[in-house]
């Protein structure tokens, strides 16, 4: 004797492919020049502006604005 072999068929929806960004050269180099300049920026304001270095001259709001930031990335400034 022979047992009945399930024919319930799985259905379910397809796959759908995601969509790539069409990344040129001109492209890609756009993006990390932002990424670095943003990053330089970054690095200035929580590392270096301060004293002769700073930007705003005698004015200490960036750098009280940053001050923990500054100690926490290892930072000394006083």
């Amino acid at each position: 004797m022979t047992t009945p072999r399930s024919t319930a068929v799985s259905r379910t929806a397809p796959a759908r492919a995601l969509p790539v960004p069409n990344l040129s050269v001109a492209t890609a180099a756009l993006w990390l020049s932002l990424t670095v300049l943003l990053a330089g920026l970054a690095y200035y304001f929580l590392g270096y502006d301060q004293g002769v270095v700073s930007v705003f001259g005698s004015d200490t709001h960036v750098h009280e604005f940053v001050h923990d930031a500054r100690h926490f990335l290892g930072f000394p400034c006083h």
